[in-house]
């Protein structure tokens, strides 16, 4: 099976796992609260505890992958996910909705993209790197996609009408599309476990790690909180509310963009240098938002996205250069969870401090972004990699 096609198939089956899980509440909310009689806040409180389910699932899910392969955790993921939709349909009070919420968050532990790029390290080694890079491309239009769909139909069939139609989404179409997937049984020769390492090995490692959470920590907070905070926090800034809308609606296309850079221009490079990329994005443009105010709310928008984008590619390709690809699922799902956790918290924590410092508030995701591109240089690079340091 060619690359192409994988890469075809797998973007495809992300688009519809993103659009069907982590984009619904968007669209639902309001509706759901009103017919069960909760606030509008609970709902997003159910889906922060679906997030915070991913963080802890992740590295089991990982390790599931490293030993059975892709495919089968991923067809599994399809009918988790097409479960909890099932039960958010039938979902009459705050139980049942917390219920099927939680059953989302395993799906998406199973199903969204580190799963996938565990499922492509398992299959290419350290030759995924372009897959992955690939599939995020296809599935960067999971929100162009999923939000208009499911708008239409909950507009045609209600929100429990959506919730069963992105069920039978997931049973007929992902489903079956993820069964075409290899079933990546055999092991490539650097995927072997290795012989165990000296104990100068394991603390590099061991420290490697836990710089790259602490960078996918810091990347993952500014990526969630601007994300449900990014229109007003413009406002803040200046821009009107006009201005603020048409400025976030960069922000999808930004991510692409970005995205179709560095598989073009950075594909040979080292991914350390995607991530300082991805790293010096943000805190250029909130400076430049801060000093120049509202007019300046669509480039803060384009460097944001763009370096959002960039950072979801690195969190799949620099555990693959820094790690290698044996025992890859479990180990990028140990220095993601922290990332995971934080990146549901971080709209309630960001929320705290846009509320008493306004757009000023951006200083703390400038800073974090700014600790973590100097955490980048303390990351051991093996003496065969292809990074140039300056």
């Amino acid at each position: 099976m060619s690359k192409a096609f994988v890469i075809a198939i797998l973007g495809t089956t992300q688009t519809l796992a993103w659009a069907g899980s982590y984009y619904i509440p968007a669209i639902l909310a309001g509706r759901m609260a009103d017919e069960l009689g909760v606030n509008a806040s609970t709902i997003f409180v159910a889906f922060s505890c679906a997030l915070l389910l991913t963080a802890f699932l992740g590295p089991r899910v990982g390790r599931a992958i490293d030993q059975h392969g892709g495919r089968a955790v991923l067809m599994a993921a399809n009918l988790v996910l097409a479960t909890g939709l099932g039960v958010l349909a039938m979902a009459q009070g705050p139980v049942l909705m917390f219920l099927g919420f939680a059953v989302l968050g395993i799906g998406m532990a199973m199903g969204l993209y580190d799963a996938g790029f565990a499922a492509l390290a398992r299959i290419y080694g350290r030759d995924a790197r372009g897959a992955i890079t690939g599939i995020t491309l296809i599935a960067g239009f999971a929100s162009t996609v999923g939000w208009p769909v499911t708008a239409w139909m909950q507009a045609e069939f209600g929100w429990r009408g959506a919730c069963a139609g992105w069920a039978l989404v997931m049973l007929l179409l992902a489903l079956p599309l993820n069964a075409l997937l290899p079933r990546g049984t055999v092991r490539a020769p650097e995927a072997q476990p290795a012989p165990p390492p000296d104990a100068e090995t394991a603390r590099r490692t061991r420290r490697a790690a836990w710089l790259m959470a602490f960078i996918f920590v810091s990347g993952g907070f500014s990526a969630s909180a601007l994300a449900a905070h990014l229109p007003g926090l413009l406002v803040a800034a200046g821009a009107t509310p006009a201005a603020a809308i048409a400025a976030g609606a960069l922000m999808g296309p930004a991510q692409v963009a970005a995205r179709v850079f560095e598989f073009t221009l950075l594909r040979r490079a080292h991914p350390l240098l995607s991530a300082r990329i991805a790293l010096t994005t943000h805190p250029l443009g909130a400076v430049l938002l801060l000093i120049f105010g509202g007019p300046l709310a669509a480039p803060f928008v384009l460097l944001h996205g763009a370096g959002n984008g960039i950072q979801t590619i690195v969190r799949g390709t620099l555990p693959l250069a820094i790690f290698g690809a044996a025992g890859y699922g479990a180990r990028q799902g140990l220095v993601v969870a922290p990332a995971r956790f934080m990146g549901a918290l971080a709209p309630a924590l960001f929320g705290f401090v846009v509320e008493g410092y306004g757009a000023h508030a951006l200083w703390l995701t400038i800073a974090l972004s700014v600790m973590a591109f100097i955490a980048l240089f303390f990351l051991h690079v093996a003496p065969e990699s292809k990074e140039v340091r300056r």
